[in-house]
């Protein structure tokens, strides 16, 4: 039995769905840990696409058991959408496949609605919010006001939670953001509706999980967005609003630490970020566009067009750290095929002095310049290549100045959208 947890180590975008698709057919259950949807995990089986918001990606196996832990908020009716747009494309989902604990948050409107006036009222000064109502979210939950799954199912208590909380959000939509204001009554009988169609899938996924290690199943940790748009740890404040770092494997889904056993960090060959924030590597010229065109980066959920840059070896080094990672899973290799150089950030210089972790400050950060390894780069098409030694030397170079730089071997090489187009250099164990 091998316990894995699936991160990002860059600013999400990296290819994770891929990736933990690929685990899942080693595993027994798989179980998403924090965020909520503002997060898209994006699939290509058999020549169809599949973007994951909340579900686990790990649903398409049909033999797999699917948990949505308690680190994440969740808004009903982005549940329910996915579900139905599974069930049109011919993918079942009941109780038995897929629950979700009775410790999520859940997304009001209220949420939404000071999301989207927050972001307007910011002008220039916005931070990139897709506006779902996901930081207002974990801020009531932070404050201890926020409605669980659980309160779904219990009408009155639903009732009485709904009238509290908008006597303060209404005062602050109207007064200070000048927004409308919303009406409680709608919002309950809405959500009690909500809460009928919910309950089936509630269960205590912490319990679920003890039980699994018990019989001696294999749990994969599904994370979302990546390390450097951790709350704590990342690029603050340009960041999300949870912790998708390993650690919170465990308290986004109620399991020991001792239970987690290898850390898998997604690497996308270059580096991408949607939204507003630092980008020391950042390219804004016919190479940025050559990748973003090629990759087609566009943001899963928000269709956003990707910032597009270099490798970048220090914040991937940071998340080494961060999440203690065993290995590496280096996907979208094959969208640098083409190109005559490629350079990977290996440190940044900052007034002269070469440091090798991002800095805290962004007043620093934005005075940091990168220092270029160059490399030279590949003709060929890699997309068939089911083994290092298939690939072109320039490739394979590439692959081991990561490894080597980072100090992490990497188990899986994506070479292309495709479940297939995949090396397997060994599965983690």
């Amino acid at each position: 039995m091998t316990n894995s947890v699936v991160v990002g180590t860059q600013w999400g975008d990296e290819g994770k769905g891929k990736v933990v698709d690929m685990l899942t057919a080693k595993s027994d259950l798989v179980v998403r840990f924090q965020g909520g949807a503002n997060a898209g995990h994006t699939l290509v089986v058999d020549g169809k696409q599949f973007i994951f918001h909340i579900v686990p990606s790990g649903i398409l196996y049909e033999d797999k058991k699917c948990l949505i832990g308690n680190g994440l908020v969740v808004d009903p009716h982005v549940f329910f959408e996915e579900i139905d747009k599974l069930d049109k494309a011919g993918i079942t989902i009941d109780p038995e496949r897929l629950s979700i604990s009775s410790k999520v948050q859940i997304i009001m409107p209220y949420h939404k609605a000071i999301d989207a006036a927050r972001e307007n009222a910011k002008g220039k000064a916005k931070i990139g919010t897709t506006g779902r109502g996901i930081g207002p979210c974990y801020e009531d939950k932070i404050a201890r006001t926020g409605i669980r799954a659980v309160d779904l199912t219990e009408p009155d208590i639903l009732e009485e939670k709904v009238r509290t909380a908008l006597k303060e959000k209404n005062f602050y939509l109207k007064e200070f953001l000048k927004a409308d204001t919303l009406e409680p009554g709608p919002i309950v009988e809405e959500f009690i509706a909500l809460g009928k169609k919910l309950e089936p899938f509630i269960t205590d996924v912490s319990v679920e999980l003890d039980r699994a290690v018990k019989e001696g199943k294999s749990i994969l940790f599904e994370g979302a967005q990546g390390t450097h748009l951790d709350i704590d740890h990342g690029t603050y404040p340009f960041v999300t609003s949870s912790n998708p770092v390993a650690g919170n494997a465990c308290a986004g889904t109620g399991i020991g630490p001792k239970h987690l056993h290898h850390i898998v960090g997604i690497v996308k060959a270059y580096t991408t970020r949607v939204g507003a924030g630092p980008f020391i590597t950042e390219l804004e010229d016919a190479t940025g566009d050559f990748i973003q065109e090629k990759g087609k980066e566009f943001g899963a959920t928000t269709g956003r067009r990707r910032r597009c840059g270099w490798l970048d070896l220090v914040l991937v080094g940071d998340s080494v750290r961060l999440n203690g990672l065993d290995s590496l899973a280096i996907t979208k290799l094959d969208v640098l095929t083409g190109l005559e150089k490629l350079k990977i950030c290996v440190g940044y210089e900052i007034n002269g002095e070469k440091i090798s972790e991002r800095p805290v400050s962004l007043k620093k950060m934005a005075a940091c310049r990168p220092v270029y390894k160059e490399m030279p780069g590949w003709k060929d098409d890699i997309s068939g290549a089911r083994s290092l030694d298939q690939l072109p030397p320039e490739a394979q170079a590439y692959i081991k100045a990561i490894e080597t730089l980072t100090g992490v071997p990497a188990s899986i090489i994506s070479v292309g959208p495709g479940r297939d187009e995949t090396i397997v250099v060994n599965y983690p164990s």
